[in-house]
């Protein structure tokens, strides 16, 4: 049920993109325990130009390969997050070889009365999901 948007710099092949969803996906599917069928992805494309990401003070070194997965979700526990971002970066960096540091993660909570799938209803009010 998150819906995940997914910033990067242009550049990636269809190939590349493909892995790093599928990465994301499984990693979330894991930390939140949601189904796998539960997947709300999408990429934007930037220009070099149109992106800046500073280190806040952390000595990373970022790259054109930046990764920033900004994720709407309903509420999650602290653990449940932490396990999130480990994975993120593991699965990220085994399966597209992207450096922790090129990996910038952000997540905002909502409600039940937040979600429409479909069908002008608020499924999770109405008792559907």
């Amino acid at each position: 049920m998150p819906l995940i948007n997914i910033d990067v710099i242009r550049g990636r092949s269809p190939e590349q993109l493909r892995d790093l969803l599928d990465a994301i996906h499984d990693a979330m599917v894991e930390a939140f325990e949601v189904p796998e069928t539960d997947r709300y992805q999408i990429v934007t494309q930037h220009d070099p130009d149109e992106v800046v990401a500073h280190d806040t003070g952390l000595g990373f070194t970022r790259t054109a390969e930046l990764v920033i997965v900004r994720m709407t979700s309903r509420a999650r526990s602290e653990p449940a997050k932490q396990r999130l971002y480990q994975l993120l970066a593991d699965q990220l960096q085994q399966r597209c070889g992207l450096d922790r540091h090129d990996l910038i993660v952000t997540i905002t909570e909502n409600g039940p009365a937040d979600w429409s799938f479909g069908g002008g209803e608020a499924q999770f009010l109405t008792g559907a999901l």
